[in-house]
């Protein structure tokens, strides 16, 4: 699959089958989350595996639709913005924008190889840091359940491309 197949074909998944995900493909997607560009290669992110069955009560806390507790997976991406780049004239911390990019290679290559996925940014954060026992430097940014989908993808309209896009 092309990489603008696997963005085509990409989808918010919000059920998921009672079936394990690999190993190997789990590897595979953590390796994309390495490989991920970030301002000056700072690398100031963590990507945490949870395991849902173990978690179920403290996931409930972290999100209130009960769909996510049957993805086998989740994946939380967090930052460590004392690391990460700033802009000097205006002093922009980039580190949410890292985050956001490295998720992204996940979930496309989780689509990839047949796994499915939804961005979540709406997540009670206190709750998640609890849950990840996270260091006080670091702070959750996005989510995602990794799993096998259960549903098809429902077409969601777009703009037009006239729409979105300006040339100067």
């Amino acid at each position: 699959m092309s990489v603008f197949e696997t963005i085509k074909n990409r989808y918010s998944v919000r059920k998921y089958k009672d079936q394990p995900v690999e190993d190997e493909k789990l590897e595979k997607i953590l390796e994309a989350a390495r490989l991920a560009p970030t301002g000056t290669n700072s690398q100031a992110f963590k990507v945490y595996v949870i395991d849902v069955k173990k978690h179920i009560d403290k996931i409930k806390e972290v999100y209130t639709k009960d769909w996510i507790l049957d993805a086998p997976y989740i994946l939380a991406v967090v930052s460590k913005a004392n690391d990460a780049w700033i802009r000097q004239w205006d002093a922009k911390n980039i580190n949410e924008i890292d985050a956001t990019i490295v998720m992204d290679h996940m979930i496309l290559t989780a689509t990839e190889l047949g796994l499915g996925t939804c961005y979540i940014a709406a997540f009670h954060e206190r709750a998640l840091i609890d849950l990840l026992d996270l260091p006080e430097e670091y702070h959750p940014v996005l989510i995602t359940p990794l799993g096998y989908a259960d549903s098809e993808p429902v077409k969601n309209s777009r703009k037009d491309l006239n729409d979105l896009v300006e040339y100067v």
